[in-house]
């Protein structure tokens, strides 16, 4: 039989794999079987390399389907190519994370979307108590109906909008030299309802 963890593992690889479209699925079904072949060999370690292989692969096409996601520029803006990243859990607990760039003139707006990331708890927490909005400086606010905490600086046109989505996904509106109006605009165009129905 699997070891607990050895079996959470595989379970986590088939639950990933089944909720989303794989990143060159050949791959990720050989890492799969290839884990599969070395515990029955007893070669442990070797079997959660191949597992942690496969884990990376799903989350890289996850990123890739949150770039999907990012807005197109509003008009007037230019926009720089997205990216994404997936970190595995040495990094700040691990994540999905896809981002965005736009400019106009000396202004800039970023928008990333998170996910898989345990930092969503301690904002999810502040969304739902207007008390640890309001100490880090920021307000609660409804944009398109998603739950908002909106932090901006009128002295130096800086601020970001932070909106959890579905309990799920971070999406992270941060501005230089921005208008709190462009802010909320780029937040207003993103697609929540293809988050949400995101496996």
């Amino acid at each position: 039989m699997f070891t607990t963890k050895t079996m959470m593992s595989a379970l986590l690889v088939a639950g990933l794999l089944s909720a989303s479209v794989s990143a060159r699925a050949d791959d990720v079904e050989e890492s799969i079987k290839e884990a599969l072949e070395l515990y029955k060999e007893g070669a442990f370690r070797d079997a959660v390399e191949s597992l942690n292989y496969a884990v990376q692969l799903i989350q890289q096409k996850k990123g890739q389907t949150l770039e999907a996601l990012l807005p197109e520029p509003l008009a007037g803006w230019q926009a720089e190519d997205s990216s994404s990243q997936a970190a595995g859990a040495a990094v700040f607990g691990g994540g999905v994370t896809a981002e965005r760039e736009y400019r106009k003139g000396n202004a800039s707006v970023t928008v990333r979307i998170v996910t898989d990331s345990p930092l969503m708890q301690g904002m999810m927490a502040m969304l739902t108590n207007p008390m640890f909005a309001a100490s880090g400086g920021g307000r609660l606010e409804r944009i398109k109906r998603q739950r908002a905490i909106v932090q901006y600086e009128d002295g130096d046109s800086s601020g970001e909008i932070n909106i959890v989505v579905d309990g799920r996904f971070l999406v992270t509106i941060e501005g230089q030299g921005a208008a709190l109006e462009d802010l909320k605009a780029y937040a207003e165009a993103i697609d929540y309802k293809a988050l949400r129905d995101m496996p």
